[in-house]
This record gives C-alpha cells, sequence and structure tokens, in this order.
C-alpha cells in the first residue's frame, strides 16, 4: 500500500494525463487534506516522451472536441441499425420492382432506371449486411463450442472464434465506408493556389515554404505538379503561386488544406529574436472535366502582354502572358510561366475553370447545409485551420485538436502530412455518417 503522501504525489502527475473528470475528485480530496503550496509547486511536471521518428505522438488539444468513435461504438448505436435495416428493406423493395414481370405492377421508365441504380449501389452494402449476420450467428454458435468438455474441440473452437471476430471487424468497417457516399469531386483533379497574408516578407518565405511541401506531398504521391503561377518576393518568397495537381485521389487527399495557416517563429530578417506570427492561405480547388462543367467562350474577355519578371529578351520581345477574365462573375485567371501563348492560355483556362466550378459547389453545399457542426468546418479561407509553432517544434489542426511533433519532417510533404490528412479523413467521414443517421431518424418518425 501508498502511503498517503506517495498516493498524493501519484495523483497529482497523472492529472496530466488522465481526463479531468477522473482526477478532480480525488485530487480534491487530497489537496483539502495538504497544505503544503510549496511542495506542490516544486513537484516537476512530468515531461512528453518522443520515441523514435517512425512512431509519433498523436493527441487532441482540447478536451471539449467530440471523440472519435470507434466501429464497435458505432455498431453499438441503435440508429445505425435501424438504419442498416432501412437499406435492406429498400433494396428489396427495389430490386423486386425491377424484376416484377405482372402488367399491373409495371414502372415508368425512367422509375425503373432509378430503380436499377439504386440496386446496383445498395447491392455491396446488403451483401456485407448479410456476410456480417451470418458471422455473428457463427460466432455464437462458437461461443458453445468453447464450453465443451473436449479440450481439443474447445482449441478449435478458439481458433474459430479469433477468425470470426477478425471477419466481423472487417466486414463492419467495409459497411461504414460503403455507408458514405462518394463526393463527386473527390474523383477530379485540383488547382493549388497560396497567397501570402498578414507578416509580410516573412509571411512570404512561410508561403514558399508551404508551396515546397506541397509539391513534395505530390512528389511523394506520384502525382504531377504543374505550376501555373509563381510570383515571387525580393528576398526568395512567394506573394502568391498557384499549380495543377493530376493523380489518383489528388482533390480527395488535399481537400482538407484549404483554409489559412498561421506560423509562429523567429523570421530570419528578425534582429533582436522576437517571436512573430505570420499567416497565408491556401485554395483547394477541383478540377472538372469538359464533360462536367462547360464555359461559354462568349463570356470570356482574354487579354495578351508581355511576361514580367526573369527571363531575358524573350519576357520583353513577346506578348505570352495570358489574362481571362469571365465577365459575368468577375473572375480572373492568369499565366505567364511558358514562353508559347497557347500553353499559357491553356494553362489560364484550365486555372479559370476549377474557380468557377469551386464556386459552383461552395453554393451548391450552402444549399444543402448552412454549416458544418463538428470538427471539418467549411474549409473556407477564413479559418485558421493549422499552427506551425517552430519553438515547441508542433504542428496542431484546430479542427480537429491534433498535434504533431517535427515541422522539418512535416514539411517535406510526406508521412507526417498524410497522417494528418488521413485524421481529417475520418472525422469527416464520422461526421458525415453521424449526419446521414440522423437525417434517416427524422425521415422515420
Amino acid at each position: 500500500m501508498l502511503s498517503r503522501w506517495k498516493r498524493f504525489v501519484y495523483l497529482l502527475r497523472c492529472s496530466y494525463y488522465v481526463s479531468e473528470v477522473e482526477a478532480k475528485p480525488q485530487l480534491q480530496q487530497y489537496r483539502s487534506a495538504f497544505v503544503f503550496g510549496s511542495w506542490i509547486r516544486r513537484l516537476p511536471k512530468p515531461q512528453t516522451v518522443f520515441s523514435d521518428r517512425t512512431r509519433r505522438t498523436l493527441h487532441t488539444s482540447s478536451p471539449s472536441m467530440v471523440k472519435l468513435l470507434s466501429v464497435e461504438e458505432l455498431f453499438a448505436r441503435r440508429s445505425l441499425q435501424e438504419h442498416l435495416k432501412k437499406m435492406e428493406m429498400e433494396y428489396g423493395d427495389c430490386l423486386w420492382a425491377v424484376s416484377s414481370s405482372g402488367p399491373e405492377e409495371q414502372c415508368s421508365e425512367d422509375q425503373l432506371r432509378t430503380k436499377r441504380t439504386k440496386v446496383s449501389l445498395l447491392a455491396p452494402l446488403v451483401q456485407s449486411i448479410r456476410e456480417l449476420d451470418a458471422k455473428q450467428k457463427e460466432i455464437a454458435e462458437t461461443e458453445i463450442l468453447l464450453k465443451d468438455e473436449d479440450p481439443a474441440l474447445r482449441e478449435l473452437a478458439e481458433l474459430e472464434r479469433e477468425n470470426c471476430v477478425q471477419d466481423i471487424r472487417d466486414l463492419r468497417q467495409k459497411i461504414l465506408e460503403l455507408l458514405i457516399p462518394e463526393e463527386e469531386a473527390d474523383l477530379s483533379d485540383l488547382v493549388l493556389e497560396v497567397t501570402a497574408g498578414v507578416g509580410g516578407q516573412e509571411a512570404m518565405l512561410f508561403t514558399a515554404e508551404m508551396f515546397d511541401m506541397y509539391q513534395g506531398f505530390a512528389q511523394h504521391h506520384g502525382w504531377s505538379f504543374d505550376v501555373l503561377e509563381h510570383m515571387t518576393s525580393d528576398i526568395g518568397g512567394l506573394r502568391h503561386a498557384s499549380a495543377s495537381i493530376s493523380g489518383s485521389q489528388s482533390y480527395k487527399k488535399m481537400k482538407f488544406e484549404a483554409g489559412v495557416h498561421r506560423v509562429q517563429r523567429v523570421p530570419k530578417t528578425e534582429k533582436q529574436g522576437r517571436m512573430h506570427t505570420s499567416t497565408m492561405t491556401v485554395a483547394v480547388l477541383p478540377q472538372p472535366t469538359e464533360i462536367s462543367f462547360t464555359i461559354n467562350p462568349k463570356d470570356l474577355r482574354i487579354d495578351t502582354k508581355r511576361a514580367s519578371g526573369a527571363g531575358g529578351q524573350h519576357v520583353n520581345t513577346t506578348d505570352s502572358a495570358v489574362r481571362i477574365v469571365h465577365l459575368p462573375t468577375g473572375v480572373v485567371a492568369e499565366c505567364q510561366q511558358e514562353r508559347s501563348q497557347l500553353k499559357n492560355r491553356e494553362k489560364a483556362m484550365k486555372a479559370l475553370r476549377a474557380k468557377l466550378y469551386g464556386m459552383k459547389l461552395e453554393e451548391e453545399t450552402s444549399k444543402r447545409s448552412n454549416q458544418r457542426k463538428i470538427q471539418i468546418g467549411t474549409k473556407g479561407r477564413s479559418e485558421k485551420i493549422r499552427t506551425y509553432n517552430f519553438a515547441q517544434d508542433r504542428i496542431t489542426d484546430h479542427r480537429i485538436g491534433m498535434t504533431v511533433h517535427d515541422i522539418k519532417s512535416f514539411l517535406l510533404g510526406e508521412d507526417l502530412l498524410d497522417e494528418m490528412n488521413s485524421s481529417l479523413q475520418e472525422f469527416s467521414d464520422q461526421e458525415t455518417l453521424m449526419e446521414l443517421l440522423e437525417e434517416s431518424s427524422q425521415e422515420v418518425s
């Protein structure tokens, strides 16, 4: 048994790790029994220990953040079970309608087409639900065999039970993934825009680092990264830059980067060693296909001019820079990266299409929902989504309260940035699922 004082010290140190709800009642009990305030002040705070760089500490910085529920917790919810039953019934009704040959049951061609589409969409989900039901019955039968007197039979039953548990876990995960609808824009390529914000030259230097990070992220995933605009500052920073990124799931993995990024560090331009706070903004615009989005050529004004910046005699003698204005909206896109006016026009048009398509998607999203309720937010430029604190060597995403350490590795745009975006995707998927279940419950009631 620990002495009363040792128990007090142990609880005090643990209070940094356990939740306030659990620790507070016990701490109050011992604080009332001890009045050694100076002793308490001298107690060392436990330090976070970081292991090798292949394993990193992740935690939520705000205790008020909504917890990311496990698969088991989600399946324990009555609303999810009711929604799965509803999907099975809907699948059965649609399947019966398209396979029925009775004249009195005939639907119009449009209705039949809709039901066939619904059947094809729901078939993988319903099949997984039925497989899950079969596995749950199988594990119930295995539990009975575990009580058998024969040791060999019990050993086989235990092995079978472990296999069933793993199959059930995999099927549940698959069902959750099938429940979350795929966004049309997730299949798109994208146009990335970075712009220096508050902080002068330091903001521009940070913008250049961020642009390099995203170029590294594209390279890490094997995507193409085609620079459209690149406006540099006097000391090597970036005022504004944009790039076209193409590759598998590029928009899906990049979309949560949109917003205001904040950096806290001592700038290279600072002579007195003071910490500065600067910002830059990121815009991630899905790149539509020609089929999904068209622009009327009559709505465009295309201007050409001589490119500015480095480039030698060619810059001063050729009108290669292209500026396109979409007259109905006033949206502008420019490009002067290539020597060919035709290529610059093609790239500027790509950027313009992405901007207009982004505006269209934003309008449609606002019609469906005025405000996202949990962490992910609207991904708008006005939100401060992430802080890069160089003094503490940490990056904190404020939407989900997630913190990772090792800024140098993070800015390479490789595994750590991938980790962060995967976590954001998990929270977004769960948010979408909870909204889906809520809508389903309201329809039933």
